[in-house]
């Protein structure tokens, strides 16, 4: 096992499309999954009738949130006690992640470094699906059958910036730590969270030698990878020294609930807006630093507030200005469907822009975009994640600097 790497926390992984007769209920009752000798071999290949606890996962672009729920898959030999040859299947049962699933849709199963199993559904044709697909680097499951990988140590399985969100996503918590900063994070913020914006300064004060003039996407990724792990080896500190205190109701001997829940409730909410800010505040500067003129968050029409807009809001509103050398840049660290909303965010600018950090987004979804007319923007080593059609229309966040330089000093 390799510190940095899938094999951390997976043994083995499974993957194949799900045929009608394993998503159908009314199709089949049997519920069940043809279990080959390679899935065997990394499940331990047990002779006897075992019963593996699972936890079921169904996972669509529609809702952020998947369905979870634990069970069981139980490997046995269905011709146990006949005179042919063993044929091994796997058992599941009836559960809300299994009713949700469909012909076409991706499974995945993976043993776990504790040897459970986390059983993945993702609806078919779906971002959330690539996603997955490119984590476990199973790039064709066009044939019926598993394909399976026990080796989760090659370049591709190392755990980075991309990989990380897409394994949090599955509910598996990827530990990172920079404990160097840590002593100076506490002195400096006093023991507690500074503003996004202080907080993204400071990141980018620890990194040496970058050129964001010169590689600009080499430096936002390299800001955004440090602000994070900066940020998770400060609120572990931070967490672990709240739940020190514990949770009891004054006067008493019982937990104060609401407050526990509150505490939580802050966590979740303090990491899903603080990305998307600090992917905002690393790109302000690195335009600062390639000279372009922007405005950040101004209003345009209807009161819609663009994430960037080139060369500013005096000549958005001036009639006369050009409206071809104006640039509108929405900035959505994941994408979803929440990127229709850029649409409508300046009237003047037909040719709009979307910079994101969200792997393998899926073809349909990229192919839209394009049909109305919104250019994806990724930094430069997301592309990989992409099917290679889609790599050719991508743009880098060197090709959009450039192009606002040519709109402003033509």
């Amino acid at each position: 096992m390799k510190l940095g790497y899938l094999s951390e926390y997976f043994e083995g992984v499974a993957a194949k499309r799900l045929s009608a007769v394993e998503a159908d209920e009314t199709r089949s009752n049997q519920h069940e999954y043809h279990a080959t000798k390679e899935i065997r071999a990394f499940l331990g290949s047990p002779e006897e009738k075992t019963r593996m606890p699972a936890r079921f996962l169904y996972l669509t672009d529609d809702d952020p949130d998947p369905i979870v729920e634990d069970a069981f898959l139980t490997l046995y030999n269905c011709r146990k006690g006949k005179p042919r040859a063993p044929e091994y299947h796997l058992y599941f049962p009836t559960t809300n992640v299994s009713l949700n699933a469909s012909k076409g849709d991706l499974l995945v199963i993976a043993k776990r470094r504790d040897a459970s199993l986390l059983i993945i559904i993702a609806e078919n044709g779906s971002s959330i699906a690539r996603q997955i697909e490119w984590l476990f680097g199973f790039g064709d499951l066009a044939h019926p059958g598993f394909s399976v990988k026990s080796e989760l140590e090659t370049e591709q399985d190392r755990i980075e910036f991309a990989s990380r969100f897409i394994l949090e996503n599955i509910g598996v918590a990827v530990e990172t730590s920079e404990e160097t900063f840590l002593d100076d994070m506490l002195t400096r913020f006093a023991g507690c969270f500074p503003t996004t914006r202080d907080f993204s300064a400071y990141a980018r004060s620890t990194l040496k030698d970058l050129e964001p003039r010169k590689n600009p996407d080499i430096a936002l990724m390299a800001w955004m990878e440090r602000e994070e792990i900066l940020f998770r080896t400060l609120e572990r500190y931070l967490i672990a020294d709240r739940l020190s205190q514990g949770f009891a109701v004054e006067a008493s001997t019982g937990a104060d609930v609401d407050s526990f829940l509150s505490f939580s409730l802050s966590i979740q909410n303090r990491r899903k807006s603080r990305i998307g800010l600090a992917l905002e505040n690393h790109l302000e500067l690195l335009f600062m630093e390639n000279g372009l003129r922007f405005a950040r968050t101004p209003i345009t029409e209807n009161k819609s507030k663009p994430d960037f807009l080139f060369p500013g809001v005096e000549e958005y509103h001036n009639p006369v200005y050009d409206s071809l050398k104006l640039t509108m840049l929405g900035v959505k660290s994941t994408c979803k469907d929440q990127w229709r909303q850029v649409l409508a965010e300046a009237d003047r600018v037909d040719n709009k822009h979307l910079l994101t950090l969200e792997t393998a987004i899926s073809t349909n979804q990229t192919d839209e975009m394009a049909a109305k007319r919104l250019q994806l923007v990724l930094p430069r080593n997301l592309h990989q994640t992409y099917t290679p059609a889609q790599q050719t229309w991508l743009m880098d966040v060197a090709t959009f600097t450039d192009l606002v330089h040519s709109h402003q000093n033509p």
